[in-house]
């Protein structure tokens, strides 16, 4: 049987993918972008159990259609220095930045802050 990145909690409805890599993870954005709804994801930052993770949260919230929620997330070893990317539609190329700047064809994400969250993260190595 083959080893998954798929972590579920299992009383809460809330589901855990760990991606490799940051481009990965930030397909989900331009993804959910390109939806009929036109919604995008928020990328929140958080120090938790002596690492850095970013995540992504999607999905519905439990109790709501009785929908499930989904992190999407990877560790990284250093504090993201610039708090906004700027990700290339097309391209899935992305870079961090100081500011929002003006072109059309890219996406500008912040990334927020947070101080805590109820998540409970799945240990990683």
């Amino acid at each position: 049987m083959r080893k998954t990145n798929v972590l579920q909690d299992r009383d809460h409805g809330v589901f855990y993918l760990k991606y490799k890599n940051l481009k990965d993870m930030l397909k989900i954005i331009i993804y959910s972008s390109q939806s009929p709804l036109g919604t995008i994801p928020i990328l929140y930052h958080i120090y938790y159990n002596n690492q850095q993770i970013l995540f992504i949260q999607t999905g519905t919230v439990a109790g709501i259609g009785g929908g499930s929620i989904i992190i999407h997330y990877i560790t990284q070893s250093e504090l993201p220095t610039k708090k906004i990317i700027e990700l290339k539609r097309l391209s899935g190329e992305f870079s961090f930045v100081d500011r929002i700047g003006t072109d059309g064809m890219s996406l500008y994400v912040p990334i927020l802050e947070l101080e805590s969250t109820t998540f409970k993260f799945p240990q990683v190595n």
